[in-house]
């Protein structure tokens, strides 16, 4: 909710204050303490407060009231912050001391604590019964299941899934199995539980069959009541521990059937699970749930049935049949029926709302033209809002402190692919991340992404072989509503062609790429209190007329150099493209809060000593290792600051990493650096590293590679190296880090042509990556314990090298092995290797080769499969060498 996202924010301003080491103001210690008291009570309240306007249209003008107040005290705080800053900076220029009476602030704060402190005390007279009110949302006790749009229980797309669930239901396993059903809202685990549910199968072969739902409200005792009841037994009027024993005597020596449906906590199954009796007659619970954290709680990833999107061939025919039930889809209907049933994205319930609003409206082009036109809004009102009420259940049910993390995917396009990193960094910036114990905020915004993954409010769209997330994307449906409520709670504010002119007091503004530069232009003069600019699309702003406030502003594309960000004093996110005359200023440290700095260059960039004094920088990256560090001041003379809040520094030249200056730099978790001269030897002192990518360029850079030692916290290691150096004995060294996930060696050589692991090395390797080693000829593995977790292996460039160990196919976690432009013995061990693990494993294989080889070895196509695809190249390996040669010599 906006309101709980604008007190933590306002809490996240007062503790940059507190903890900055030179803040530009200071605040009163009894102000302080006064709005930390109330914030901190305000926030306990709306972490559970059950707003009675959660199913209006309208927003709570409570939450509302709280969110104003924490706004006019961010804009006085912020105000005053930047009249200093902006004063003292031009006093430096101008040789003048002037000063700004601090007494008008402390008024205006004192008049905001009081405002806010009335809430407080308003919000302190509620009783619990208050503050935990639900209001009838017009759902029967049943919930939203009684609705006609579900009435006929259609099974379409579901029909392999619901035999596999038939079979793990009835397949003569005697102990008491767990299943659960896991998806989306809307996703069809009622429907294919109901599908089971009254099989006639299922009726036979099970003694007692009980449906209860749970629901996000659940009470225990009816619950067990429900169940008793329906299972034939008599509850009266027993409490809690009466209910449990008389179901558990109830069920025992009985094969019985408990479908649990929309279970949301795992308290309710540690509740309930004592009641149903482990008695191997072979019985089965079903709990079907949005949470994919309480359904691996019930069980091995292997029981759980994960439901996903309909594919387009089984979203045609359940669309087709509530449409037009078994008649035949009119010619001219077709295409446009196609387009609209696209847009529903696999959604089973989406289909089946516009299917159904379809099957009783006129059937005509224009009018269906009228619906795919107005999709969007047409899903969300029909049927009394059916489709948005259910998705927004999962909306309503999120802690407090994950709302906002929902609500701001909506300023993503639609269908976008949104990278893991942009949003991390965006949620930090924008400063509504509630802080957890000692974590960095980007463990916490990490934290909480898999928080919404886990009950299914995005998906996670890209990953990495070893498991980290790289992108996500969130579904229509649910983008609407995350807009919707945005929109309803004033959470950002979406600037469109019919925007109203005049002032937009709201912080966050989200442009589409839809809107035109004029429209947005002028807008952007009225928007004098925003912190946030948000804009779609390729859309290229240069300017940003009210930016007195602005923290941060993202575009898709490369921002301009010209919008002068290191003017804007209340930044903490700058991301920006440099022309070829920009440099970067000395007055950078002005900018006091500023948390990330990404800049694209064309050409190198020495960054100002002054840089050491921006406290809260956590991320610092310029592309093409183009940014010179100075060594930042180490002296008894010179004000020395802690960085202790920079935790990635990328795309730095000749970065001295010495031992002192690491002291400075405590927290560095990510480091990426070019090096054409002495390489500093200090990596070993960042205790908290846990990826280096070092470009090592100079030649003559060995004796120093072969002095550095890595620091045993280092998880992901690459390494570009000279062709001369000699890797056997670094390999070693590597080898015996204990953490060490993922390694990437390009160039080198091996001088003694051979390498051999040994035992007890590589233990947490996972992937394997060599490219341009000269001179390795042999690569001896004796034991497939020498890389136990290994799961990818890449090859490249390795001309001198034989074969791939045989023993590198029986680690058992392996999944994948790519190579290119390796010897064709090379492809024939991987392919052997591949054979060997097929016939061991058959349709279990879970193995994928891919070679990519040159055209004189273009026979090695014919051993393609289904697993080991092979790739030619269009050009032979000798003509490529002989031009690379002729240009050498020339």
């Amino acid at each position: 909710m906006a309101a709980y996202a604008a007190l933590v924010s306002l809490m996240r301003i007062i503790d940059d204050i507190e903890t900055h080491p030179s803040p530009p103001i200071s605040l009163d210690n009894q102000q302080v303490k006064s709005i930390t008291e109330i914030v901190t009570f305000l926030q306990e309240f709306l972490e559970v407060y059950k707003s009675p306007y959660e199913y209006s249209d309208e927003a709570d003008p409570l939450e509302i009231r709280i969110l104003d107040a924490s706004h006019t005290a961010e804009d006085v705080i912020e105000s005053y912050i930047i009249d200093i800053i902006q004063l003292s900076a031009s006093a430096a220029d101008d040789g003048v001391d002037e000063q700004i009476s601090c007494i008008h602030f402390y008024q205006d704060l004192q008049n905001v604590i009081e405002e806010i402190d009335l809430i407080k005390k308003e919000v302190a007279g509620f009783t619990r019964e208050k503050v935990v009110h639900h209001t009838n949302s017009g759902f029967d006790e049943t919930g939203l299941r009684s609705s006609s749009t579900e009435k006929n229980h259609l099974m379409v797309g579901f029909d392999d899934v619901l035999l596999q669930l038939l079979d793990r239901l009835t397949d003569g396993n005697t102990s008491r199995q767990i299943i659960p059903i896991v998806g989306m809202g809307g996703i069809g685990k009622t429907t294919l539980a109901k599908g089971a549910f009254k099989h006639a199968l299922i009726k036979e072969h099970f003694d007692i069959c009980v449906w209860a739902t749970i629901s996000q409200d659940y009470n225990i005792v009816e619950t067990l009541r429900e169940v008793l009841t329906r299972a034939g037994g008599s509850s009266s009027t027993m409490d809690e521990k009466e209910l449990e024993v008389r179901l558990f005597k109830c069920l025992w020596g009985r094969r019985y059937l408990i479908i649990l449906d929309d279970m949301w906590s795992i308290d309710v199954w540690d509740r309930l699970k004592f009641s149903f009796p482990d008695c191997h007659e072979g019985s089965r619970i079903v709990v079907t749930t949005r949470m994919s954290n309480l359904g691996a709680h019930l069980t091995n990833s292997n029981s759980l049935f994960k439901i996903g999107f309909l594919d387009e061939v089984s979203s045609w025919t359940l669309f087709s049949k509530v449409v037009f039930g078994e008649q035949s889809f009119p010619t001219q209907l077709e295409s446009i029926g196609k387009r609209i049933m696209k847009k529903c994205n696999g959604l089973p319930l989406c289909i089946v709302v516009i299917g159904g609003l379809m099957a009783k409206s006129e059937r005509t082009l224009g009018y269906w033209e009228h619906i795919e036109k107005n999709l969007s809004s047409i899903v969300n009102s029909e049927n009394d809002d059916y489709c948005l009420r259910l998705l927004k259940l999962s909306y309503n049910y999120l802690p407090a402190y994950l709302k906002p993390c929902f609500l701001y995917m909506g300023v993503f396009e639609e269908d976008s692919e949104i990278r893991a990193s942009i949003i991390v960094q965006l949620w930090i910036s924008e400063g509504f991340l509630k802080p957890i114990d000692a974590k960095s905020l980007t463990t916490v915004a990490e934290q909480y992404l898999k928080e919404l993954v886990e009950r299914n409010l995005i998906l996670v769209h890209e990953s990495e072989i070893l498991g980290k997330v790289k992108s996500y994307k969130i579904h229509d449906l649910l983008r609407d509503l995350s807009m919707k409520e945005a929109e309803k709670h004033r959470f950002f504010y979406i600037l469109g062609e019919k925007s109203p002119q005049g002032l937009i007091s709201q912080q966050r503004i989200v442009i589409p790429g839809s809107t035109s530069w004029t429209k947005t232009q002028d807008a952007l003069e009225y928007m004098s209190y925003a912190r946030s600019y948000l804009v779609s699309g390729n859309k290229r702003v240069d300017r940003f007329p009210n930016s007195r406030y602005l923290r941060l502003s993202h575009t898709c594309d490369w921002q301009s150099s010209k919008l002068n960000v290191f003017q804007l004093m209340n930044s903490r996110y700058c991301r920006f493209e440099a022309d070829a005359k920009f440099v970067i200023p000395s007055s950078i440290n002005l900018l006091w809060n500023l948390d990330t700095l990404i800049i694209s260059s064309a050409k190198d960039l020495i960054a100002p000593i002054e840089i050491w004094k921006m406290y809260k920088l956590r991320h610092l990256e310029f592309n093409d290792q183009r940014l010179h560090l100075p060594d930042p001041p180490l002296s008894a003379e010179d004000d020395i600051i802690i960085m202790g809040n920079l935790e990635v520094v990328r795309g730095v030249k000749n970065f001295n990493v010495g031992e002192d200056i690491v002291k400075t730099n405590p927290n560095i978790k990510e480091l990426d650096m070019v090096y054409d001269g002495q390489l500093i030897d200090g990596v070993n002192h960042l205790s908290k590293l846990e990826s280096l990518e070092l470009w090592a360029h100079s030649p003559d850079i060995g004796n120093y590679l072969h002095k550095i030692n890595f620091p045993p916290s280092l998880k992901n290691l690459i390494l570009h190296l000279p062709s001369n150096f000699e890797l056997e004995d670094k390999m070693q060294m590597i080898g015996s880090l204990p953490l060490l996930e993922k390694l990437e060696s390009w160039g080198g050589r091996f001088r003694t042509r051979e390498w051999e692991t040994i035992e007890d090395q590589f233990l947490s390797l996972k992937s394997l990556t060599l490219s341009h080693c000269g001179d390795l000829e042999n690569w001896t593995v004796t034991d497939s314990s020498h890389f136990p977790l290994l799961i990818e292996l890449c090859l490249s460039y390795l001309d001198e090298l034989k074969e791939i160990p045989s023993v590198i196919g029986e680690i058992p976690t392996l999944r994948s092995i790519a190579l290119e432009f390796c010897n064709e013995s090379v492809v024939l061990s991987a392919k052997q290797i591949l054979d060997e693990q097929e016939d061991l494993n058959g349709d279990q294989l879970d193995l994928f080769v891919y070679a990519g080889v040159w055209k004189e070895d273009r026979a090695l196509k014919k051993l393609a499969t289904s697993n080991f695809e092979v790739t030619v190249q269009l050009y032979y390996r000798e003509k490529l060498l002989e031009s690379s040669d002729s240009s050498d010599d020339g």
